[in-house]
């Protein structure tokens, strides 16, 4: 169409360009434009004859002027202008080439600014925020690098319908707030005119659907942009690429200029930083020069981190460079700023004071300090004195120590009645103390109480053993008499709470047993007691087995009893028909030799095993009821004391079957406990 129209247009000289803007335009809107450009055209050639150069011949139009020729189109309502001489220009320009826009300007004479009244001051100060809020509750971030911009969409406050009849999910949710974002950000484009890579992070969409729609909607309001644009289909990740031609600086680029302090980066370093650059800055300056003493101006608040509490780092700093520094604070100065005053002799920078370094007075406190919050300060003859660490007695009188005298004020601690709190425990501090181990005399010495009390149990035990078996013999007399042919009580094995098994005993030697004028005489725990007669014959019917060993007095009562050396003697033999059935069993297994192999042992406790030593002494016939020779005298000792051990129960192995229970008249099975190995069995 606009093709058609200019084929009926009489362009004598030159060509025509038809801008986008003449979309929608009229046939005569178009003519009546071209005419106008022809006049003008002629207009500059007759002036371009008549000037000399250099002479300017045509420039653009003022501001409003381009803008009603750019952008007043149809689909404006109005323009507003507040300007005399830019309404009637306007007005003039609108005469020649769109006259039916004539009625859409109006001239404003309201009293409040044009500006104010319409909202466009807040919308200028928009385009330099960081952040634009979304009227959902949502809201965009703007972050610029030298690379590229970033727009960040978030939803904010936003979170969708809460009725109970809706049903809208997480990701409808999500898909309306970016479709309420689309065309702010566009907005935002063209308002704050940003150009080159832009990065659009949209919240992440799970439906393909969803993202397809975000973007459509994308590229329908850029089309309304009248800067180029390409727009890069979004990424799984919820992310936009696109760039934007870079035409004129924004609004950012023309309100605003570089921080001279930070140069653009938006941070600052902060005045403890500053403060420990300043102290550097300080040695090296003491270092390079050979004055005692230095004037030198600092930033009020770099001059009271550089003091400390009491002065205490000013100390340090000039103990260290071995020179005075006199700082003079200067408000209103950067942290990191530094003066050379003066320097030379310390006699001559040292200033005037009412009181002198180091000495003692009585001060009433009355402020906190100006830069120090945990410092309190008072007046001292027009002198303002800083005591460190006293905020907490503010009001009362305190007596200080004047460490430094500065220009118009001194730095002082705290002497008497200032309580210092504890240091804190800190995994360091503990480590670092030394680790012993305790001293191996009072290991010693509670060792041997421990022994001397496991000694005096272990007599005790000794002596109520002594007793026990006589009352254990009794009661199997009873238990045999009533019970007649039956099975033999069930063995048991000692136990209670004199130590187990392990418990340690006290072994007694030979000249022990002799002196207490004991012999060992063995007795089964199912046996009653027989005469001496009826021993030998009983001594060949019992199988080897670890015998007990039990002491008696000694019959030598009338004299001191002496160490006798005792000999195992030869167990008699008995006749066949005395023998029970099981000890007929156990005489053909022997064979005919009539020896009887040793029956199998096994590790109980902690005894040592089979090799452990034995202590010599008083040894007893081999099966525990033998009668005892005496090898000087050749006389059998008769017992005269009898105590009886419980049987040592013998483990069997596993896979053997249980052995047949014993006649009540057999006492050739059963085994027997010495009392000195009791300790040991239990």
């Amino acid at each position: 169409r606009l093709k058609e129209i200019i084929k009926g247009l009489d362009a004598k000289e030159g060509g025509v360009i038809v801008r986008t803007a003449a979309e929608g335009a009229s046939a005569e809107d178009i003519e009546r434009d071209l005419v106008f450009l022809q006049r003008l055209w002629k207009t500059i050639q007759a002036k371009a004859k008549d000037s000399k150069a250099p002479a300017l011949v045509y420039q653009e139009a003022e501001l409003p002027l381009r803008i009603v020729r750019d952008l007043f189109a149809g689909d404006f309502e109005s323009a507003q202008i507040d300007h005399e001489r830019t309404f009637k220009r306007i007005v003039g320009y609108l005469k020649k080439t769109s006259p039916h826009m004539l009625e859409r300007v109006h001239r404003y004479k309201e009293k409040t600014p044009l500006f104010e009244g319409t909202g466009v001051d807040a919308e200028i100060r928009s385009t330099l925020s960081r952040r634009v809020d979304l009227p959902s509750g949502g809201y965009l971030v703007f972050d610029y690098a030298e690379a590229f911009t970033v727009i960040d969409v978030n939803t904010g406050r936003f979170v969708g319908s809460r009725s109970k009849s809706s049903g809208a999910r997480l990701e409808d949710t999500i898909t309306k707030n970016n479709l309420e974002a689309v065309k702010e950000v566009v907005r935002q484009l063209r308002l704050r005119d940003i150009g080159g890579i832009i990065v659009i992070d949209f919240i992440d969409m799970a439906n393909p659907k969803n993202r397809a729609q975000v973007e459509e909607a994308l590229r329908n309001e850029l089309e309304r942009d009248r800067t180029k644009t390409y727009v890069v289909e979004i990424s799984p990740l919820g992310l936009v690429e696109m760039t934007r031609q870079n035409v004129t600086d924004g609004p950012r680029e023309i309100l605003t200029k570089k921080c001279p302090t930070c140069a653009g980066d938006g941070i600052v370093v902060s005045e403890a930083t500053a403060a420990m650059e300043v102290e550097r800055r300080l040695r090296v300056l003491a270092a390079g020069s050979r004055a005692q003493a230095f004037r030198v101006e600092v930033s009020a608040r770099t001059a009271a981190l550089l003091i400390g509490p009491g002065a205490n780092r000013l100390t340090e700093i000039e103990a260290a460079s071995k020179k005075r520094f006199f700082f003079v604070p200067k408000e209103g100065a950067h942290a990191d700023h530094l003066a050379v005053l003066a320097e030379g002799k310390l006699t001559d920078l040292q200033p005037q004071s009412p009181v002198s370094e180091g000495s003692e007075v009585e001060l009433k406190l009355v402020e906190l300090g100006l830069h120090d919050a945990h410092a309190a300060a008072g007046k001292l003859d027009g002198l303002d004195v800083i005591v460190g660490d006293a905020a907490k007695l503010v009001g009362k009188k305190a007596r200080v120590r004047i460490e430094r005298v500065l220009d118009g004020s001194a730095y002082a601690t705290l002497l008497a009645g200032d309580v210092a709190a504890p240091d804190a425990i800190t995994f360091e501090s503990e480590a670092e103390k030394p680790t012993r181990a305790p001293g191996r005399a009072r290991r010693s010495a509670e060792d041997a109480v421990e022994a001397e009390e496991l000694e005096e149990t272990t007599d005790d035990e000794l002596e109520a053993d002594a007793v026990e078996p006589d009352a254990e013999v009794e009661a199997d007399e009873e238990r045999q008499t009533a019970d007649g042919d039956e099975a033999p009580a069930k063995k048991k094995t000692r136990r209670g709470s004199r130590g187990g098994r392990n418990r340690k005993k006290k072994l007694l030697t030979d000249a022990d047993a002799d002196v207490e004028g004991l012999a060992d005489v063995t007795l089964e725990a199912d046996e009653t007691p027989v005469d001496p007669g009826a021993e030998d014959e009983a001594a060949a019917a019992t199988p080897k087995s670890r015998t007990p060993r039990i002491h008696v007095p000694s019959f030598d009562l009338d004299g001191e009893a002496q160490p006798k050396q005792r000999s195992r003697p030869t167990p008699p033999t008995i006749p066949v028909d005395e023998r029970s059935a099981d000890e007929e069993t156990e005489a053909a297994e022997v064979g005919g030799d009539g020896e009887q192999p040793a029956k199998k042992k096994t590790r109980r406790g902690s005894r040592g095993g089979r090799n452990r030593k034995k202590k010599p002494g008083v040894v007893a016939g081999e099966n525990g009821d033998a009668p005892l020779h005496d090898e000087l005298s050749g006389e059998v000792q008769q017992p005269i004391a009898v105590a009886v051990g419980k049987p040592e129960p013998v483990r069997e192995r596993r896979a053997e079957p249980a052995p047949p229970e014993p006649a009540p008249d057999d006492h050739a099975s059963d085994e027997y406990v010495p009392m000195s190995e009791w300790a040991d069995e239990i």
